[in-house]
């Protein structure tokens, strides 16, 4: 019998698994996953399960890493050479803002759907960002850690409630399993590679994750054994792929079929997608959807603005690192790169005034060309010699590893082409 001293334990130790959930669902779940399911039904299922199982090791490599080291996959990358740390230095800073850009425009417009405020999702964004900025300086990880247990297990049980809810109210329609998706129409290729990206998560996660692995040690004042760490992982990540069938589920339930279409709009979206639990759920869960909605999307704004300062920081201090030779400097790093991704993020709002759906498109596609290559280096990394060889992959992990890495090259060369050759 397991005692209540052991789950305590357990739910301590727990922690970079369920923050690494809190990344993943939020823009590719909410946004992404629900949108596969209005437009296309079921028909994208598989695509969203094979995206979550090509990727599957090159994100447990950031905890795995964590867990064997003591030290973050900035150090690994480091470690097998600056070309590594350089090349994965410039895929973050040319992607951060727009991802930034896209995690908040979102929980902006649900922000101003729930308040009724009419102010510019500009306003709103800014607001949050500043808002996200004083919670991480005042708590740092543990903050974070706290959030994100409470607000994924909320949403985890009123998505759930939701599908369950709309299949017993007989919302299935036969014409969502197939059928829909054109393979030769541009503007579903463009989707498809964007729903990719995301699912469940950029790349670049497993690298925040080995950072929230390395502040959970700290924390913990210990080192979890890799079993633990790998069961920690496994919850989240296992969790985030099944939210984001969940979510499909729900798009295809509720909206396929209804000649609504989902709004590219921020604050019209965000009304669809809690009305669109209401009308599983009924009205009275209006207020409970709002808040599991909405705190979800906050948690992934203030998960990303703590994790890009974060790999700036380290990559700074390995870069250069006379930069230690400062400490008072140092130790304000982590602020001054907040104070950029902030500026950035506000000013791309700013000047690219688009629609929220373009927003995402660009983040998510970004993430999508440039998976392979931070796969290769995670991979490179973990079977590096400097990694203790009890700790490095096996053998079917490896093959699997490889497989994946074909699959993303080839995915990433094919839109490439078709992009800007054909």
């Amino acid at each position: 019998m397991i005692s209540l001293k052991k789950i305590i334990a357990a739910w301590k130790i727990l922690g970079p698994g369920l923050v690494f959930a809190g990344a993943a669902v939020g823009v590719s779940h909410l946004v992404q996953s629900t949108r596969a399911g209005a437009n296309y039904g079921f028909e994208l299922v598989w695509v969203l399960i094979l995206a979550n199982v090509l990727k599957y090791p090159f994100m447990e490599y950031g905890p795995r890493y964590a867990c064997a080291t003591g030290h973050s996959l900035v150090e690994g990358y480091k470690k097998i050479g600056n070309w590594a740390l350089i090349l994965y230095l410039i895929f973050t800073i040319g992607s951060m803002f727009a991802i930034q850009a896209a995690v908040t425009i979102v929980t902006a417009g649900l922000f101003g759907s729930i308040f009724n405020l009419h102010i510019s999702p500009i306003e709103i964004s800014a607001f949050l960002l500043i808002i996200s900025m004083i919670i991480l300086g005042l708590g740092h990880y543990s903050a974070l850690d706290k959030i994100i247990k409470v607000v994924i297990i909320a949403l985890a049980i009123s998505t759930v409630i939701a599908v369950v809810f709309a299949l017993n109210l007989g919302y299935f329609d036969q014409n969502a399993v197939s059928g829909h998706f054109n393979w030769q129409n541009h503007v579903d290729i463009l989707f498809l590679i964007a729903f990719v990206g995301w699912m469940p998560a950029p790349i670049d996660v497993s690298v925040w994750h080995s950072l929230w692995s390395v502040a959970k040690e700290d924390q913990l004042g210990k080192r979890p054994s890799l079993r633990h760490t790998l069961i920690d992982f496994n919850i989240g990540y296992i969790g985030a792929a099944f939210l984001g069938v969940c979510f499909l589920t729900l798009g295809a339930l509720v909206m396929f079929g209804s000649g609504e279409k989902l709004s590219a709009e921020g604050t019209v979206f965000a009304s669809q997608l809690i009305e669109m639990y209401t009308a599983s759920i009924g009205p009275w869960a209006y207020s409970l959807i709002a808040i599991a909605a909405l705190t979800t999307m906050f948690s992934t704004v203030i998960t990303c603005l703590d994790a890009y300062p974060r790999v700036l920081r380290k990559s700074t201090e390995l870069l250069f690192p006379e930069t230690l030779l400062i400490s008072k400097y140092y130790r304000r790093l982590y602020w001054v790169w907040s104070v950029v991704i902030v500026a950035g993020t506000v000013l791309l709002l700013g000047y690219l005034s688009g629609t929220m759906r373009f927003m995402v498109d660009l983040a998510t596609t970004i993430s999508f060309v440039t998976a392979p290559v931070l796969a290769f280096i995670n991979f490179k990394v973990i079977t590096h010699n400097h990694v203790p060889e009890n700790a490095r992959p096996k053998m079917w992990l490896r093959i699997y590893s490889w497989l994946g890495l074909v699959f993303l090259t080839l995915f990433s060369i094919v839109f490439i082409i078709w992009k800007f050759i054909i």
